[in-house]
């Protein structure tokens, strides 16, 4: 179930499965959970490609919550007082927010005086922390670490070339046992992708060798693929 949510999280913000990305948070109801989950941890972040798992205590830290006055109801009891209410009630803490939504109306003093707001009063919404994505089935909540840093971009574009010179590779007819040599045309992001990850680029796709030209002409094993919504020219021939 939580790889599904998880998936359904890069699908939300469209960003490809090949995309590594660093963490997810899980808040932990007990003890057992966490056992069971540990037992299956590694195939879900493989399936996930996400690096790490972070366990926390409390699902309220994964959502920010804010309350908003609803002026159709609080209006008509409360006329003139209701700038005082609003201000009061789009203040409240993450404390009082979890009184209001455990007892179903909350107690608060405005103007000298004890004004009673009910469900039907306040709005609470619920806002993803930046740079995360949420979200909850039943009892069950995960968040996902959805920034892309340098280091992960470069990693997800490794895996991308996996991929566009194994469909070369296809096309080209070669038996899976074949070593290749792989030539790249450069770009700034090209190079430091090749650079940081050409040995397991190599490794995936039985390349002796990985390697950035200035350019790369025309030649019958030339192939244009898009990386990244960036045209990369490659050339793939056996070694």
């Amino acid at each position: 179930k939580i790889s599904s949510m998880v998936l359904a999280l890069r699908r939300k913000v469209s960003i490809k499965v090949r995309q590594p990305l660093a963490k997810i948070m899980i808040p932990i109801p007990d003890n057992s959970f966490k056992a069971k989950f540990e037992a299956v941890k590694n195939l879900v972040l493989a399936e996930v490609n996400v690096k790490d798992v972070e366990y926390i205590d409390d699902s309220s830290s994964l959502v920010v919550k804010k309350a908003k006055p609803n002026f159709k109801t609080l209006g008509p009891r409360y006329g003139k007082l209701m700038k005082e209410i609003g201000s009061a009630i789009a203040a409240l803490s993450r404390a009082d927010i979890a009184a209001f939504e455990a007892n179903g109306s909350l107690v608060l003093k405005v103007a000298g005086k004890e004004i009673t707001i009910a469900e039907g009063d306040v709005e609470i919404i619920s806002e993803d922390i930046p740079g995360w994505q949420v979200a909850n089935e039943g009892k069950l909540t995960v968040a996902l670490d959805v920034t892309v840093t340098d280091e992960l971009r470069y990693e997800g574009m490794a895996r991308e070339f996996v991929n566009r010179i194994q469909n070369i590779r296809k096309e080209n007819g070669y038996d899976v046992t074949d070593r290749i040599i792989v030539k790249i045309e450069k770009s700034d992001l090209i190079a430091q992708t090749v650079k940081l990850h050409a040995g397991y680029i190599g490794q995936q796709t039985l390349a002796n060798k990985v390697s950035v030209v200035d350019a790369l002409g025309n030649g019958a094993s030339v192939r244009e693929v898009d990386i990244d919504e960036i045209i990369v020219k490659i050339a793939v021939d056996r070694a």
